[in-house]
């Protein structure tokens, strides 16, 4: 996977939660999945088609869930209801927003899917590319970024 497409991800990651949860998020050490593997209790997926396609999957505990959702609505959150799940999907489609902006001024022009969040232990997701794995540590709880993408083939 090239490096171009992992960068704008990492970056607007960052601004982003910094943004939305007032707090400076540090990078842990990468890592990589194949192609085929068991997703975070609660997993924001985001599909993505054009120059680049594939997935971008944003993993977490459900206490970092529940934690990230309440810094976004500005309320303690007990359990993941449809406004705490709807709040994690607009924080993937910012974060997934803002890179695919970025790529698009690199020449690789995407859509992106609307996000999904799926919820359960150990869902086992298939990508179109092996994922290389972001932790972004915040005060929250850490994210995993997973950046499934490769760069669409020429007809």
């Amino acid at each position: 996977m090239k490096v171009d497409f992992v960068n704008p991800f990492v970056g607007s990651a960052f601004s982003v939660l910094q943004m939305v949860i007032g707090d400076s998020p540090k990078r842990g050490e990468l890592a990589a999945r194949t192609k085929l593997f068991k997703s975070q209790p609660v997993t924001i997926v985001i599909g993505v088609v054009g120059a680049v396609h594939g997935q971008v999957l944003y993993g977490m505990s459900q206490e970092t869930a529940r934690r990230l959702s309440g810094a976004m609505i500005g309320q303690e959150v007990p359990e993941l209801d449809e406004l705490a799940i709807s709040a994690l999907a607009e924080l993937g489609n910012m974060i997934t927003g803002n890179a695919a902006s970025q790529l698009a001024q690199a020449g690789y022009i995407a859509d992106l899917a609307p996000p999904a969040v799926i919820q359960g232990p150990e869902i086992i997701i298939l990508t179109v590319e092996a994922a290389l794995v972001v932790p972004v540590i915040t005060g929250c709880g850490t994210i995993e970024i997973n950046i499934a993408l490769e760069e669409a083939r020429q007809a």
